[in-house]
């Protein structure tokens, strides 16, 4: 009778980080999503033959061909009009609008049926569809393609607004979004795609409830999301070597606004500047300035600042567009201002 060896098996290797893009890691969400349910489809402008205008679905047609990557006719309100229906027959559809100035051309299906037919179904009505467009300035693409229209849909009710700014963060988002039974818009910095780094190999679904607290400080909060969290990260590390303490909260999820987390971070730093790319005037900045000033007035040590882009069309000329947006030296300057300290004379206006 011959003897049975059994074999030993080897540990597997903890699983070890990798480098990777944001651009690829929002493509791997995709991927990942399209493989594990077979309900979840892509559709909007060039993103089967072009591989996506950011080329974030390059390479999915040739894997999951043209019933799963759909190319959609130039019309915004007719293939979102589409993706809402898919949604409401059980489908779950993820929609690319090319960038945030051509969703407009769909704000009636988003604000009018998407936002509203769960309220207005008394709950019959779901709508799960995923809406990923990109955002933002710093591109040199003038102002068709450059504004940062998210805090105009952080205002409506009835849809979740998410701005992933971390490769973590592009590589977890979609498959919580696309569990949600609201509408989910994700709104992409165009000046992310090409940032690399080491995503963690440990990393899991993202907390969609909660912002996160990026680096921690004890002077002042700096307030911020999307693309302009490199910004503000940079600024606290200015900020440090002159021995300031910034701590820096990322939104992440916009709507609705994780109180809880800027309350507590202002509660402990008693100053606060909140950081946005978007206008000014009536912009998600002012939405957060108003909510500390309601609930933590008597923890504020001095007035909330903001740092948002110029009032004016996105310029086209590179000097013109880098003094229209926020920047680190803006940012500096304003933390500066919360503490009591001088900005340092630097040649140019903050």
């Amino acid at each position: 009778m011959t003897a049975t060896r059994t074999r030993t098996p080897k540990s597997a290797a903890p699983p070890s980080d990798r480098k990777t893009t944001y651009r690829e890691a929002m493509r791997e969400a995709l991927r990942e999503a399209l493989r594990t349910d077979e309900r979840v489809f892509l559709m909007g402008e060039d993103v089967g033959r072009y591989g996506g205008c950011f080329g974030v679905s390059l390479g999915l047609l040739e894997e999951f061909g043209p019933e799963r990557i759909r190319d959609a006719p130039l019309s915004e309100s007719a293939f979102v009009g589409a993706g809402i229906g898919a949604a409401l027959a059980g489908m779950r559809p993820v929609v690319e609008i090319m960038t945030v100035n051509f969703s407009l051309l769909a704000m009636d299906q988003i604000l009018n049926n998407a936002a509203t037919l769960l309220h207005m179904s008394g709950g019959q009505l779901p709508v799960p569809i995923v809406i990923r467009m990109t955002t933002g300035a710093g591109r040199q693409l003038a102002a068709q393609h450059s504004h940062s229209l998210e805090g105009w849909y952080a205002h409506i009710p009835g849809l979740r607004i998410l701005a992933p700014a971390t490769l973590t963060d592009a590589r977890h988002m979609l498959a919580p979004a696309l569990a949600d039974p609201d509408p989910v818009l994700i709104f992409e910095h165009g000046g992310l795609y090409n940032v690399s780094g080491e995503l963690p190999a440990d990393a899991g679904p993202v907390d969609l409830d909660h912002a996160a607290v990026r680096r921690p400080g004890t002077d002042v909060s700096l307030i911020t999301y999307g693309g302009s969290l490199p910004k503000a990260l940079a600024a606290a590390d200015d900020l440090a070597s002159g021995g300031i303490s910034a701590e820096v909260i990322d939104l992440r999820t916009l709507r609705p606004l994780d109180d809880a987390t800027i309350g507590g971070s202002v509660a402990h730093t008693h100053r606060a500047v909140v950081v946005d790319e978007g206008w000014r005037t009536g912009s998600l900045a002012a939405e957060i300035s108003a909510r500390l000033t309601e609930q933590h007035f008597y923890d504020l040590d001095a007035p909330v600042e903001r740092v948002c882009s110029a009032e004016v069309p996105m310029p086209y000329a590179r000097r013109l567009e880098e003094a229209a947006l926020p920047q680190v030296d803006g940012i500096v300057a304003a933390a500066r201002r919360t503490v009591g300290e001088p900005a340092p004379a630097t040649g140019r206006p903050a």
